[in-house]
């Protein structure tokens, strides 16, 4: 069985996140005990709410020392949702220097005509094949007003929306993200999890 430490950070989703994790086989523990998530094999960084107030309370936790500390050791991380747009440089949104373990800038979604965009949308890959892609492409349910507009090659799949293209998967080493909630997209979500669980080849 595969272990997942998701990072508390005070994220909203925590909970539906652990039950979607435990349908797929996952043991998982919830912390923001920097010193359990410094050893996890792998982590998962969720996101509800804004980009600025979730990386405070990561540097203050002392959390964001902690999730380094784990990839050094050879963890694999997954952010979902705002845990994406925290793997970048920076972010629109409040001025937010991420996490900066994935090249790039998190960007309003401007020209999409609702805001937050919120609904089920295809998720198409593109690129090289990817174990996060294996069963994309997929419709998966979003709810967000930013995101990487400007996808490079960190890319795994994207979505359109209103003639908006966005990055919602994303993946560099053994750094991942993707900007929908695979606890509340069904099958896809469920095919992305195990897909999560299962990574372990990555360059």
């Amino acid at each position: 069985m595969s272990e997942v430490v998701i990072v508390d950070y005070g994220s909203g989703n925590v909970r539906s996140l652990r039950a979607a994790l435990e349908r797929v086989g996952a043991e998982v523990v919830v912390s923001g005990d920097p010193m359990i998530v410094a050893l996890a094999p792998r982590l998962m960084v969720p996101g509800q709410g804004a980009a600025g107030p979730a990386m405070e309370t990561l540097r203050r936790t002392g959390l964001e020392r902690a999730i380094r500390s784990a990839l050094t050791s050879g963890a694999y991380l997954l952010g979902v949702c705002v845990g994406l747009q925290l793997l970048f440089e920076s972010s629109e949104e409040q001025e937010t220097t991420g996490l900066g373990l994935l090249p790039g800038r998190v960007t309003h979604l401007t020209g999409v005509a609702l805001l937050p965009h919120m609904g089920w949308n295809d998720v198409v890959p593109v690129g090289p094949p990817h174990p996060l892609a294996a069963d994309l492409p997929a419709c998966a349910y979003f709810a967000h007003s930013y995101a990487i507009v400007d996808p490079g090659p960190c890319t795994v799949a994207t979505t359109e929306v209103d003639g908006v293209t966005f990055a919602s998967v994303v993946a560099a080493g053994r750094v991942a993200g993707v900007q929908f909630h695979p606890e509340r997209s069904a099958a896809a979500g469920q095919a992305m999890l195990r897909g999560f669980l299962s990574w372990s080849n990555a360059a």
